[in-house]
């Protein structure tokens, strides 16, 4: 019996899985893919659900691989919502719920058309689903730790695809073969406080901050490469917590973050800010402290056989040809770029994260269609 991906996805909806709570989301795949055939195990870490799912037996053919995430957002304020953000209502073709289009829906179409595939057609070889309550977390023991336990237990993946929503508009538009390289810096500029009548007798932390900022703002990082984009700085605040008019404050901290190309590493980022800071400090003795955080390295999944197999199959269902892309945030693809080539191809996600997201329920079966011709095509 053919497994529906849109009551499958409606079932996930309904399992309340706000990162990082597994919500029954994990517990649900697990007991759906066990009773398929697949040898599932749960590599949970740190309190975190994640569901390794393997049919066929290593050494025996290829392997391909699918990856997702059940975690969800917050629905933020509910009575801005319009439908049950837990509800998976269906209203003129469209489920309404939080996770309908980020990426439960994903999820769902890339487990069932893997349930279907291996029982009408038992390839040679092996089809891997690696699944994480995490991805919109931190990250840190969700992906990474499935990856972790499959190095530690000798699986392995040729190639994955991984189910994140990658059509802006319109279904089947947008396939990422690459993703930007994301990191933050905090700085804190400590000056002495002092009494603003008195400006002589005190050292301003804020004009120094805000010279460090404009340097930084105002730098060109590059024009851009081959697959991607201009690399990108935002300072996203400054603030001292200072109430008082007439004081000056002791310190000041900022917030830049960086979105880079294969152009940069975090490593070589990281000695350009601060070498910055440093030329500041020198020409104005306020001290600056940086603390980083590494999100992931830009990384790039050239053009070929996995893509070019996707392609194929989205035109071959859709009649799209998918343009290749390298555009918008991290995705848990940051992690399986080390493990096998990887490339992301899902739903239209113009509703990601927003109030009443949603999906169109015949993208659903669409996905699903373009999983399984994958898949057939693969191992053909």
């Amino acid at each position: 019996m053919s497994i529906d991906p849109v009551q499958l996805t409606a079932d996930l909806i309904r399992c309340p899985s706000v990162t990082p709570d597994e919500g029954g989301a994990i517990t649900l795949l697990h007991n759906l893919l066990e009773s398929a055939g697949f040898t599932c195990t749960r590599c949970d870490r740190n309190g975190i659900a994640n569901l390794h799912a393997r049919w066929g037996e290593l050494g025996n053919g290829p392997v391909f691989g699918f990856n997702g995430h059940t975690d969800v957002v917050p629905i933020g304020n509910r009575a801005d919502w319009a439908h049950d953000p837990f509800g998976a209502e269906i209203v003129d073709g469209v489920m309404y719920g939080r996770g309908a289009c980020d990426m439960k829906s994903g999820v769902a179409a890339f487990a069932a058309a893997a349930i279907d595939f291996v029982r009408n057609t038992r390839p040679n070889g092996a089809v891997m689903i690696t699944i994480t309550g995490d991805e919109e977390g931190d990250g840190i023991d969700g992906t990474a730790a499935i990856l972790d336990w499959m190095t530690e237990t000798g699986e392995r993946m040729d190639v994955c695809l991984v189910g994140e929503p990658t059509c802006p508009d319109t279904m089947g538009e947008m396939m990422k073969i690459g993703r930007r390289g994301s990191m933050t810096a905090y700085f804190t500029a400590t000056g002495v406080q002092g009494h603003a009548a008195y400006p002589h007798r005190a050292k301003n932390p804020v004009p120094a901050m805000a010279r460090l900022m404009d340097r930084l703002a105002s730098h060109v990082l590059d024009q851009g490469t081959d697959h991607f984009d201009a690399s990108t700085l935002a300072v996203t605040t400054i603030d001292t917590g200072n109430t008082a008019n007439n004081v000056i404050p002791a310190q000041c901290r900022a917030t830049v973050n960086i979105r880079f190309n294969d152009a940069h590493t975090s490593d070589a980022l990281t000695e350009w800010l601060r070498d910055e800071a440093d030329k500041v400090a020198k020409e104005t003795g306020i001290t600056f402290d940086m603390r980083l955080k590494v999100s992931g390295e830009s990384f790039i999944t050239p053009p070929g056989a996995l893509s070019d197999l996707i392609g194929r199959a989205v035109k071959a269902e859709i009649g799209v040809d998918p343009v290749l892309s390298t555009t918008g945030g991290t995705s848990d693809a940051r992690f399986v770029k080390s493990h096998c080539p990887v490339v992301e191809f899902g739903l239209v996600g113009r509703t990601m994260h927003q109030v009443d997201e949603s999906v169109e329920v015949a993208h659903i079966h669409q996905l699903k269609a373009i999983y399984g011709r994958i898949l057939s095509d693969y191992f053909a």
